[in-house]
């Protein structure tokens, strides 16, 4: 493998740097040393073979630490290993692990400044002069690394500083990222590395364990651009684990993180990918990306060891997909997943006047929020009564009384006291995370709410609706990156961010641009209405070349591309066809160019849409006679058998579901979840509903899951048959049912649940069951529209 260079005959006579590896330096030298012995002993152990690994250790193999203690570890290291191996170093003859104490990010350049080379300890300047002449004159093959991962926050040397402003140059202007952050110390060690590699020493092989940020976000465009441009080869390994955005594992397991020890250590929060970059120092070609995205299970011991026995074998290339980064990807060193058409549809923004908007933001510790109205109206109550003082509000220990940035809690409610009064009708339902709606108190008197998004919050009146997406996939797995809101919604909905594009909008808080633009003549009719579709001049003129005046309300004509965009992006087939494209940024849509294929597909959408909308029954799916094969699934039972009782806590969600995490941000946890295969009964109820539905049993199983599942409030009370598949269910990034159970454990909703919130439960795992089995009809209608596409104006 990696056979353009190989790596470890150059181990064997060449230079080796060990940049700062999070206090591990001297682990990485001794393993350096144990390949550079192994490599000898396969050409031929001798009796100099010690002497020969020995030498490597004081003049080639180079390790940089920043920190006294792991820098006298690392020494220790060193020496017990070459004593193990019958050449220790000679106190006498001065002889030294060729370990410095330094600062691995400066001394590459001599100083502008001579004062940069004044130290405060004198006794230091033999130790930073070795130092220095190895980052200056030594020739160098080789760089490894596990730099820090965190973001810089103090005074940097000069030089430490600019390391990193060549990957920052166009950003803002050529790629019109204006939101980045390349102060990671892990991007400052990748420039040195690429500059002592690829410009000065013109050959070599760089190996970080970093964080995986820099592989495909936008953010990193310009650097993977100069990598591109230094090195011949890449190959990378996705190590997921990242706690940072609660990653899951196929199985639905919490994926740990990479550094993850049982019974020792959990390791860092930030997701891992270890890369090597090779310069071949051969005549120029086109460089190649190997990514490798498999290794996913949840137990971070099981990725190590599948990741070091699959690179000793024959055939380990066959783990890696080649990536294709070009300007269309953002030089993306992800493989490119999407149709080849996919670039040419439309993104969900350029549908739209009112473009997609974040939703509110509290960052009150949901002080603002809360599951039952009741609380919520005692608490605001309490904060607008001007007769109680601040410190009987303080006591209460919310995040309405604490500080924070940009908030000053005491002054705050003296603002929102003297501006307005307490009000009932500003208690709103509002989006918390997929099927999740609960109470929220909004008023737009800053900065109460940390972002009150005034221009969004005017056009969620009642009755209006929006489709919720993202920015980029973040989660993984995302699932499906819509959601339909029928009421204001938050920032964080979906994982991360939640963008809200409401369907109509009230013309009167519109700019007249947007005003004008949405008064096109195939609209006439609705220019004496308050409210307006929410479609951009391309959308109207798609429309009126498709379906011209044949409806007579332009908001059922505005509707029907929201509709099909809700269609399209519930398609599974959609999903995996497109996968990447989906993640790197907004959905793009396939727009048909058939009248009666759009008029299906939002007639789909539609039905997803009453799915979705858990403040509305649906028809013989969570009220009337419901569908026979939805009508076993989730049905609260006790275990043995018998009756549950609400007086004898039997309702109290105890599983372990969630719990608080640092700064009130509740955890998901592992719960109580039995696997098992379908009863008699279940099986013959989606028998009975395959008939009716026209298709087999064995069809709804292959929908559903081959094998369902108990999942259980407590060690009596469970719900009984929630198919794999509908308990797996992710929109945005977030497991549904998982996800609002979480939030429910009766720790931190101070209370049992209420038998209404169980059928809740019920009800919303037939809704997404229903979802599921309308999978074919969304697939057959998203190949139908992909098949003859509008022939969009513009896709920049």
């Amino acid at each position: 493998m990696r056979s353009e260079l190989d790596i470890a005959d150059g181990l064997a006579d060449q230079r080796v740097v060990v940049l700062d590896p999070c206090c591990g330096t001297g682990s990485y030298v001794v393993e350096v040393l144990r390949r550079i012995e192994k490599t000898l002993i396969e050409k031929g152990k001798t009796a100099l073979t010690a002497n020969a690994v020995k030498k490597a250790a004081m003049e080639r193999v180079f390790g940089f630490e920043i920190m006294p203690a792991p820098y006298v570890i690392s020494h220790l290291q060193v020496g017990i290993a070459l004593q193990q191996i019958g050449a220790p170093l000679s106190e006498g003859a001065n002889e030294r692990a060729a370990v410095y104490l330094t600062n691995s990010l400066t001394g590459w350049e001599p100083p502008t400044d001579p004062k940069q080379h004044i130290i405060a300890f004198p006794q230091l300047e033999q130790e930073r002069d070795a130092a220095e002449a190895v980052k200056r004159t030594k020739p160098i093959l080789v760089i490894l690394g596990n730099p820090p991962y965190n973001a810089f926050a103090g005074v940097s040397p000069a030089e430490e500083m600019g390391l990193v402003e060549p990957y920052k140059k166009g950003l803002v202007n050529d790629w019109k990222i204006k939101k980045f952050n390349l102060d990671d110390l892990y991007v400052r060690f990748f420039r040195i590395a690429e500059r002592r590699i690829a410009e000065q020493s013109k050959k070599g092989v760089v190996a970080f364990i970093s964080n995986h940020s820099w592989i495909s976000d936008p953010s990193f465009v310009v650097m993977r651009k100069h990598l591109l441009d230094s090195f011949d080869r890449f190959w990378i390994e996705n190590l997921h684990g990242n706690r940072k955005i609660s990653e899951y594992a196929p199985d639905g397991r919490t994926s740990e993180t990479i550094f993850a020890v049982q019974g020792f250590s959990p390791g860092i929060q930030q997701g891992v990918a270890t890369s090597l970059w090779v310069k071949t120092g051969k005549k120029s070609q086109k460089p190649a990306v190997l990514f490798r995205d498999d290794l996913n299970d949840a137990r971070a011991a099981d990725r190590r060891g599948q990741l070091v026995m699959s690179l000793q074998s024959a055939d380990s290339y066959k783990h890696y997909l080649k990536a294709a980064p070009d300007i269309s990807n953002r030089f993306s060193f992800r493989p490119s997943l999407v149709t080849p058409e996919y670039k040419s549809w439309p993104t969900v923004d350029l549908l739209a006047i009112f473009k997609p908007s974040l939703g509110i933001l509290e960052n009150r510790k949901e002080a603002l929020v809360a599951i039952d109205r009741a609380v919520l109206e005692k608490r605001m109550r309490l904060y607008f009564d001007e007769t109680i003082e601040w410190d009987v509000i303080a006591a209460l220990g919310t995040g309405l009384t604490e500080n924070a940035a940009r908030f000053n809690a005491r002054e705050t409610r003296k603002r929102v006291l003297d501006e307005e009064k307490y009000g009932s009708s500003k208690v709103r339902r509002v989006v918390v995370r997929p099927m999740d709606l609960r109470w929220c108190y909004y008023t737009g008197v800053r900065p109460l709410w940390n972002e009150s998004r005034p221009k969004y919050y005017e056009q969620c009146w009642d009755g209006n609706t929006a489709l919720v997406t993202r920015r980029k996939g973040v989660a993984n797995p995302e699932g499906v990156p819509f959601y339909f809101s029928v009421t204001i919604g938050l920032q964080h909905a979906m994982n991360t961010d939640a963008y809200y594009i409401p369907t109509s909008l009230r013309r009167s808080k519109l700019s007249l641009k947007e005003s004008n633009q949405s008064a096109l003549k195939l609209e006439s009719k609705a220019r004496d209405h308050e409210f307006v579709p929410n479609l951009s001049a391309a959308s109207w003129t798609y429309l009126k070349t498709l379906v011209g005046s044949s409806h007579a309300d332009p908001h059922d004509l505005g509707k029907l591309i929201w509709d099909h965009c809700l269609a399209i992006g519930y398609s599974p087939a959609y999903r995996i066809e497109n996968a990447d494209g989906i993640r790197q940024d907004l959905p793009r849509i396939p727009l048909p160019k058939s009248e009666d294929t759009l008029l299906q597909s939002a007639k789909l959408g539609s039905t997803i849409a009453a799915l979705l909308n858990t403040e509305a029954p649906v028809p013989n799916v969570t009220t009337g006679e419901i569908r026979l094969e939805l009508k076993e699934i989730a049905i609260i039972s006790r275990e043995g058998g018998g009756s549950l009782d609400p007086n004898q806590q039997h309702l109290a969600l105890t599983a372990g579901w969630g719990h608080a995490g640092k700064g009130g941000i509740v955890m998901p946890g592992n719960g109580l979840a039995k696997v098992r295969d379908y009863a008699k009964s279940e099986l013959t109820a989606l028998e009975n509903g395959a008939k009716k539905l026209g298709t087999s049993s064995g069809e709804l199983v292959k929908l559903l899951g081959d094998q369902t599942m108990n999942i259980y409030l407590n060690n009596v009370a469970y719900w009984k048959n929630i198919p794999a598949g509908v308990w797996e269910y992710t929109i945005g990034g977030y497991q549904v049912i998982k996800k609002w159970l979480s939030y429910r454990e009766r720790d931190l909703l101070k209370r049992d649940m209420k038998p209404e919130e169980i059928e809740e439960v019920s009800a919303m795992a037939r809704r997404l069951a229903a979802i599921i089995l309308l999978g074919p009809a969304l697939d057959a209608n998203y190949k139908a529209a992909k098949a003859s596409t509008y022939d969009w104006p513009s896709t920049n």
